[in-house]
C-alpha cells in the first residue's frame, strides 16, 4: 500500500467508531506518520480517549495507557528497581512508557514532578534510571489528553513540556449531523463503546509507519516555502501581543507536519497551503500571548490566523 492508501485504510477503520471529529484524525494519523507527539485538548465527553484507544486498534503496535493522577509518581512512568532475592541484586523493571503507542490520559491532572518524567522519553526517546539509559521501542509516540485548565484540580503543562508536541488539537463538541449519528449508533453501549467489538481491523504494521516516515523526510521542499516559513517564525516574534515567539523547533514541526499533508494528498511536494493547514496546530502551544492582550481576551489563534492573512504566500 503507499501511503496515501494507508492514511485512507486508517481513516475508514477510524470511522466504524468515530465520527465528527475529521480535522482531529487527520492530525492524530499526520502526528503518527512524521515522528510526532500530539496532545488533545477539550472538555470531557467528547471522545478524546476513544479516538486514540481506536487508532491503537488499527495499527500492529505494543499499546500502553497511563491514567494520569495528582498522586502518580514519576518511577510509576519511567519504571523503577526492586531487589531480586535470586540474584541479590536490584533489577530495573520497565515502566508503562516502554511501549510504542502511549496514550497519557488527562496529563494535566499529574503533578510537574510526574510530567516531567515524560521529557526525556518524548524528546530523546530513551529513559534514564540510576545511570544507565534505555532505549524505548521504534517507533515510540504519545498521544496525550488533557481537559481544559480553566478546570479545578488541573496542572498547566509548561512550557517545555508543551514543546514536545507536534500538534495541539483542540477537541470541540460535534456538529448536529455527527452528534445524531454519535446518538443513533452509540446508545446501546450506555457510552462504553469498544473498538474491538466495533469490528476495527489492524491494518498497519511498526515497519509501515517506519517506511512511512522516511518517505514523509524526502518530501521536496522549495526555496520558497523555506522563506515562507521563516518570515512566519519571525513575525510571531516581532508581535506585540505574543511575549514568547516560536523557535526554530517550531518552524521544523512546522515543515514536517505539511510533509505529512502533502503525501496524504498524493503529492511529493509541500505548497504554501499545506504549511496554513497545520501552521494554528503546530503554533498554539508554543508562543505566549501577552498578558495585557489576555487581558482582552485575545487568543494565540487568533494572533496566528492574523499573521498567516498578513504575510505574503509564495507562488
Amino acid at each position: 500500500m503507499s501511503l496515501e492508501e494507508q492514511y485512507q485504510s486508517i481513516r475508514a477503520e477510524i470511522s466504524k467508531v468515530i465520527c465528527g471529529l475529521e480535522e482531529v484524525i487527520d492530525f492524530s494519523i499526520a502526528a503518527l506518520f512524521s515522528s510526532g507527539h500530539i496532545l488533545l485538548e477539550g472538555p470531557p465527553g467528547t471522545a478524546k480517549t476513544l479516538l486514540v484507544r481506536t487508532i491503537a486498534s488499527t495499527l500492529n503496535l505494543d499499546y500502553g495507557r497511563l491514567q494520569m493522577t495528582p498522586d502518580l509518581l514519576p518511577n510509576d512512568v519511567t519504571g523503577s528497581s526492586i531487589y531480586r532475592e535470586d540474584k541479590h541484586d536490584f533489577e530495573f523493571r520497565k515502566g508503562p512508557v516502554f511501549t510504542n503507542f502511549l496514550l497519557t490520559d488527562e496529563v494535566n491532572r499529574a503533578s510537574a514532578r510526574t510530567q516531567s518524567a515524560l521529557l526525556e522519553a518524548m524528546q530523546e526517546l530513551s529513559v534514564t534510571y540510576d545511570g544507565t539509559t534505555w532505549t524505548l521501542p521504534d517507533p515510540f509516540i504519545t498521544f496525550a489528553t488533557q481537559n481544559p485548565i480553566e478546570q479545578e484540580g488541573t496542572y498547566p503543562l509548561p512550557l517545555a513540556q508543551l514543546d514536545r508536541f507536534m500538534f495541539k488539537v483542540i477537541v470541540d463538541y460535534p456538529n448536529e449531523e455527527a452528534e445524531k449519528r454519535i446518538l443513533t449508533e452509540h446508545h446501546a453501549t450506555g457510552g462504553r463503546s469498544d473498538p474491538a467489538t466495533m469490528n476495527v481491523q489492524t491494518v498497519i504494521s511498526p515497519e509501515d509507519i517506519i517506511k512511512a516516515r522516511e518517505l514523509i523526510r524526502e518530501t521536496h521542499v522549495r526555496d520558497e516555502i523555506i522563506g515562507y516559513v521563516r518570515n512566519l517564525l519571525q513575525a510571531t516574534r516581532e508581535d506585540d501581543s505574543l511575549t514568547v515567539g516560536a523557535s526554530p523547533r517550531s518552524g521544523l514541526m512546522l515543515l514536517m507536519g505539511a510533509k505529512s499533508f502533502a503525501r496524504f494528498a498524493g503529492r511529493d511536494y509541500i505548497t504554501p497551503d499545506d504549511i496554513k493547514k497545520v501552521f494554528i496546530p503546530v503554533m498554539r502551544h508554543r508562543v505566549v500571548v501577552s498578558p495585557s492582550s489576555e487581558l482582552e481576551g485575545i487568543k494565540s489563534e487568533g494572533i496566528m490566523e492574523y499573521i498567516l492573512e498578513s504575510i505574503e504566500v509564495p507562488r
